[in-house]
């Protein structure tokens, strides 16, 4: 029978091979289940059971970060217990006698605030970059184009040039999970994009590259795509240079794209499919926001709100 820990190393490379994860993904579940793994030891997988699992879950609710002094948000402590589930159906899939993930439930947890941009502090933002640059026209084009697409900061790194039909105002991406769906940009972004590109002389294959280094002598210019982080580092940017009173990042633009349809009538079920949401349920954090509209809405046009003539 094997153990703990070579079981874990299989379900992450059966994630790699045939779930086709990616490297974060990958990266995370290997996290959260070492935890699991130092917490329990090397055991047999048929030991886990739900007093384990609730001394586990004591454990994570007392646990302090060493750096920051604090304890583990109860969403995080979700985060682990969601990959112990994944992983308990990997064994049970293939026969490994132990505990059913059905019977592990997630903790309540705080809902976390979506911060979303309003139309006046998005003005700003996608204002702020030089555009007399190259480089603050690849930045002005990553703005429109997050806010735009709605995309995940990881697709859009991904992006290459080839595949933006700037014409069709449309092009295919894989997102999360390896499923792949239609991405629909704007007339100003896809006029962003036209304008950064005829500023590259170069073949390389990545949308969005660094200007920071030199050229990258192997053919597709791999080297030259901007990290993760630094779109991240970008965006972090112009929001200190428009003076945004929140702390925006790329998934604060996602927001606002799925707000902002929301608001001016979009239907929740094509969002979700915009957005690359698997349930709706996802999707559906928006609708408290798009409620606060329609409070305004009220507020605004309903007779009784208006003072009588």
């Amino acid at each position: 029978m094997s153990t703990l820990s070579k079981l874990i190393t299989d379900f992450l490379e059966h994630l790699e091979v045939e779930k086709n994860a990616s490297q974060l993904t990958i990266r995370n579940y290997d996290h959260y289940l070492k935890r699991f793994l130092g917490f329990a030891g090397d055991i047999n997988p048929k030991d886990i059971n739900q007093e384990l699992v609730r001394k586990y879950r004591v454990f994570l609710a007392r646990w302090v970060d060493e750096q920051t002094g604090k304890p583990l948000k109860k969403v995080t402590q979700n985060y682990f217990v969601i990959a112990l589930r994944a992983f308990l159906r990997y064994l049970a899939k293939n026969d490994v006698k132990t505990l059913a993930a059905e019977k592990i439930e997630l903790g309540d947890q705080d809902p976390r605030p979506i911060k979303v941009l309003d139309t006046e502090q998005l003005q700003r933002l996608l204002a702020a970059p030089d555009i007399s640059t190259p480089e603050g026209l690849r930045d002005k084009a990553i703005l429109e184009t997050l806010f735009s697409t709605g995309l995940r900061v990881s697709e859009l790194q991904k992006l290459n040039r080839d595949k933006i039909n700037l014409s069709r105002l449309e092009f295919g991406i894989v997102g999360k999970g390896g499923k792949e769906r239609v991405v629909f940009i704007s007339d100003s972004a896809a006029n962003w994009i036209d304008r950064y590109l005829r500023t590259r002389a170069d073949r390389y294959n990545p949308l969005f590259i660094r200007y920071s280094q030199g050229e990258d002598p192997t053919r597709g210019g791999e080297k030259m795509r901007l990290s993760v982080r630094s779109i991240e580092r970008i965006l972090e940017k112009y929001v200190r240079k428009a003076q945004l009173p929140i702390k925006a990042s790329p998934h604060t633009l996602r927001h606002s794209f799925a707000t902002d349809l929301l608001i001016n009538g979009a239907d929740i079920r094509s969002v979700q499919e915009m957005l690359g949401h698997a349930n709706i349920s996802t999707t559906q954090i928006y609708t408290h926001i798009t409620n606060r509209h329609l409070k305004d809405v009220h507020r605004a046009f309903h007779s009784g709100n208006k003072e009588e003539l």
